[in-house]
């Protein structure tokens, strides 16, 4: 099976020099594609120079992490689109491993790879699950590797592998979320459309972290109220038996926003991402979220980072 990786980067010279040196040992038929968001930091010329055999997208703008995935897989033709985080440096076997599912059984259109936490034996990341209102966790955040993880949805966006024929029947990312809530829409979307998720544990990857929006920045903030928002919207969480949970969680976290960063920019992107959804509605397909988060566990998974 070929395959696209395509990594999306914004001022990520360092971090992404050193994901494509990890990447230029893979084995597995390959050709790697960098979407470069009007970088200013020397990023393109770091490519162009140091990386001759790569793909170079420069958008004329920041057009946020779907739209650049968007791009750099419509400029492919691989069998199997594969995106990378910039500040994820994978293993020698990574590709082969995250393909392998893809090529086993022509029901999987998405397979996630396992990252884990610098100078540790901790997860990163394994897949996203989802409680019952759709709240997004990173499966084995902070656990091994070894540890029992919760129902798959889909991959995370920074180490995923998807079926060609199944992004594109899906319409790829949605162009309206510009960073985070993307992949948890993308997983959904594919499950209603009845593609199978995969995982791959030997598809690993260690998550430097980059953080190009900043941690509790108020443009990050806006961005994660947005997607929350326009989730609960188009698939409708507010109108079915989980809504009162739905909302008070929300209203801790609102609050919790509130008193810790002195800003509004949460509720800002919350009303954003509710207009934005419009109103068209999706079902949430069967099967999708993992009832066995609780709202305790849910309070708890919010304290302690996802």
């Amino acid at each position: 099976m070929t395959a696209d990786v395509v990594i999306v980067t914004w001022n990520g010279r360092d971090r992404l020099g050193s994901c494509l040196e990890q990447l230029a040992g893979q084995t597995a038929p390959h050709r790697v594609i960098v979407v470069d968001n009007a970088s200013t930091d020397g990023t393109a010329e770091m490519v162009r120079e140091g990386h001759p055999d790569v793909d170079l997208l420069e958008m004329d703008e920041n057009v946020g992490f779907g739209r650049g995935v968007n791009a750099g897989v419509k400029a492919g033709d691989g069998e199997a689109i594969v995106l990378v985080n910039d500040d994820v440096e994978v293993d020698s076997g990574f590709l082969e491993a995250i393909l392998e599912p893809l090529e086993r059984d022509p029901a999987v259109g998405m397979v996630a790879g396992l990252t884990t936490i610098p100078d540790s034996d901790l997860v990163d990341a394994f897949g996203i699950e989802l409680d019952v209102t759709l709240a997004a966790y990173n499966r084995l955040r902070r656990l091994p590797a070894e540890g029992a993880p919760g129902v798959l949805l889909g991959p995370s966006g920074g180490l995923a592998a998807y079926r060609r024929r199944a992004f594109g029947e899906a319409d790829g990312f949605d162009d309206r979320l510009f960073a985070y809530g993307e992949d948890v829409d993308l997983a959904l979307r594919l499950r209603l459309a009845g593609w199978e998720a995969a995982a791959a544990p030997s598809a690993h990857g260690v998550h430097l972290g980059g953080a190009s929006v900043g941690v509790d920045s108020p443009r990050q903030r806006f961005l994660a109220g947005f997607a929350r928002a326009f989730l609960l919207r188009r698939y409708g969480v507010l109108r079915g038996r989980h809504a009162a949970r739905a909302l008070a969680v929300e209203g801790l976290v609102v609050a919790a926003g509130f008193v810790r960063g002195r800003t509004t920019t949460h509720v800002l992107g919350r009303w954003a991402g509710w207009r934005a959804a419009g109103r068209d509605r999706l079902p949430v397909p069967q099967g999708a979220v993992d009832p066995g988060i609780g709202l305790r566990e849910a309070l708890r998974r919010l304290r302690h980072a996802r």
